[in-house]
């Protein structure tokens, strides 16, 4: 599934081509994702003009002059941008295409169908997917005292801690897999029982590993490809992340696997205590 690193290549690759932009036709061809794409799609974003590309957790935030577009990636999405009507022809999971006035095409391609488009007028932070979220964790809200605080009465294991929207955004599988490694703390661990050091350096270790995988373009396990078609690389620097039984590049240790909250963890028995 793409995770934040992923969807935020995603959104620095299209603002570019689509901010200041006019929307001159939207075409559906498959409207049934994860949840229905709204029938009269097109008539609402017809003439807008984009102001601007955010994120928010794992959504990309398009805000028009009437509305938002919210665009989830879901387990296998991507956007892919096509300029001077250069697109090449429709494949069979290319879902939506929203065409510009000045030649630019935004095309959403969704194998699983687990991925959302979805139009919303309003407070955006109101929308009910983004009302309840914890704060970016590349912000200065993530910070030690805070994840401390969050923390404190847990007893559940600090991997399933942090991957809890509601304790911080967008730290997904691949991350918090990575982050626990570099701070030496197996996953299991019982988030209450973290000291303020060990808070402290997971909190720093989360924003490294999203600011490192950002700059490599995200990890490219199956699906994942940026506006312009490529892989990201990170997964090239996975240290524990889908190496079981391979060693450890710190330790030589074999690397190990368990599942947490039916999720597939992978960490270092000797160097994760």
């Amino acid at each position: 599934m793409p995770e934040l690193p992923e969807v935020e290549t995603t959104r620095c690759g299209i603002a570019p081509f689509i901010v200041n932009q006019t929307v001159s036709q939207v075409e559906v061809r498959q409207p049934r994702l994860r949840w229905p794409v709204m029938d009269n799609l097109g008539s609402q974003l017809e003439g807008e003009k984009v102001l601007s590309v955010k994120r928010r957790a794992k959504y990309l935030l398009i805000e028009l002059t009437s509305g938002t577009l919210i665009i989830h990636l879901g387990m296998s999405g991507s956007l892919r941008v096509f300029t001077d009507f250069s697109a090449p022809p429709v494949q069979k999971h290319d879902h939506v295409d929203i065409a510009f006035t000045n030649g630019t095409l935004l095309r959403f391609h969704d194998p699983r169908r687990f991925g959302a488009v979805l139009w919303f007028v309003g407070l955006i932070e109101q929308h009910p997917l983004l009302v309840n979220l914890g704060p970016e964790p590349l912000s200065t809200d993530f910070n030690a005292d805070y994840l401390q605080q969050k923390l404190a009465k847990q007893k559940r294991a600090i991997k399933l801690a942090i991957m809890d929207n509601k304790t911080v955004v967008g730290v997904g599988n691949i991350y918090a897999n990575e982050a626990l490694f570099r701070t030496g703390i197996h996953p299991a661990t019982t988030a209450m029982h973290l000291d303020k050091m060990q808070v402290s350096a997971l909190t720093e270790a989360i924003k490294q590993i999203l600011q490192e995988a950002i700059g490599a373009g995200g990890s490219t396990l199956r699906d994942f490809v940026n506006s312009a078609g490529n892989s990201g690389y990170f997964q090239l620097q996975h240290h524990v992340y889908g190496r079981a039984g391979e060693l450890c590049r710190q330790c030589g240790h074999p690397i190990e696997k368990m599942v947490l909250g039916q999720r597939s963890s992978f960490y270092c028995p000797q160097c994760q205590q």
